[in-house]
């Protein structure tokens, strides 16, 4: 049985195609042309929930509907993703899935350590970018592989293993230091520098076999979400610019963006919940709180 909404959006679009008239339409359909005129009406509150599901949409064009309805439950909207996902198909809001295959070189014989807590594995690598003139300028990240906490960021035109080594200690003093650290086999990450400086600090290395990025699978999907989501976005004017703008959005992504894999949690929120630092660095004493180490957000490295 045909409800008389959809006998009345079916006149429409006949009406709208130049088919046929009101009064032949509704008699074909079935339909009084009493009721052809009647208007639905929307509830204030529903109003102003379409609209916040249209303000976040528009902030955020990236997320889906999962993550929107996440943020709209995390602001006290009780909703359900259904009713979040016919808002934006009716406002024509879809967010396109690019997705590349890879062919395996080879059969990859490491053995992957997975993080089953806080500090257990961190991730380190390079993403590239470019200002509005052309100049490439690269940007280091570094990543809790548990919490998924982006725990520092460094952009500068070029990177050496001292930069390196300064980013990672700054994020040591404030979140402790990690058992294990993923890396591919950049000149940076197999520097002697870098691997005695970790040898000295008691971080195992864990290298990736070449040619083989699956196996740094969150880096990966972090730096997937970093481009979709900000650096495809913005046109960075300088190279100070991008850090200030790089530093705003990792706050954003640790404070305000829902992960999927967290239950819809965020970064600071999962870690939140771990009371006591693991492993502690030697200049911060073990008694101390966690939530700070937690709280704290690292400075930019300019």
């Amino acid at each position: 049985m045909v409800s008389p909404s959809i006998k009345r959006r079916a006149m429409r679009q006949v009406i709208e195609e130049g088919v046929g008239g009101q009064a032949q339409t509704c008699r074909a359909l079935g339909l009084a042309r009493s009721s052809s005129y009647l208007v639905g009406r929307e509830r204030v509150e529903d109003r102003r929930l379409r609209k916040e599901i249209v303000d976040l949409s528009e902030k955020q064009p990236r997320y889906g509907y999962r993550r929107i309805t996440a943020l709209l439950r995390r602001d006290g909207w009780r909703v359900n993703p259904k009713r979040v996902r016919r808002v934006r198909e009716e406002e024509g809001f879809k967010v396109s899935k690019r997705q590349r295959k890879m062919k395996r070189i080879g059969i990859s014989t490491a053995e992957r350590q997975r993080a089953k807590y806080p500090n257990h594995v961190w991730s380190w690598d390079f993403v590239a970018d470019q200002t509005n003139n052309g100049s490439n300028f690269r940007v280091l990240t570094l990543i809790d592989e548990y919490t998924r906490q982006w725990l520092a960021v460094h952009v500068a035109w070029s990177i050496l293993a001292v930069d390196v080594i300064t980013v990672v200690e700054a994020a040591m003093e404030r979140y402790g230091v990690p058992e294990h650290i993923r890396s591919d086999n950049g000149p940076e990450f197999i520097a002697y520098a870098i691997q005695d400086w970790l040898q000295e600090k008691g971080v195992k290395s864990i290298y990736i076999t070449p040619g083989s990025p699956w196996e740094n699978g969150h880096i990966e999907s972090f730096h997937d979400k970093l481009r979709d989501e900000f650096l495809n976005r913005e046109i960075f004017g300088s190279l100070l610019e991008a850090k200030v703008l790089t530093e705003q959005h990792r706050i954003e992504y640790n404070q305000d963006r829902p992960h999927s894999s967290l239950g819809y949690r965020t970064p600071n929120e999962a870690a939140a919940c771990w009371k006591t630092p693991l492993r502690p660095s030697a200049s911060i004493p073990s008694s101390s709180n966690n939530n700070q180490h937690i709280n704290q957000e690292p400075l930019l490295h300019f």
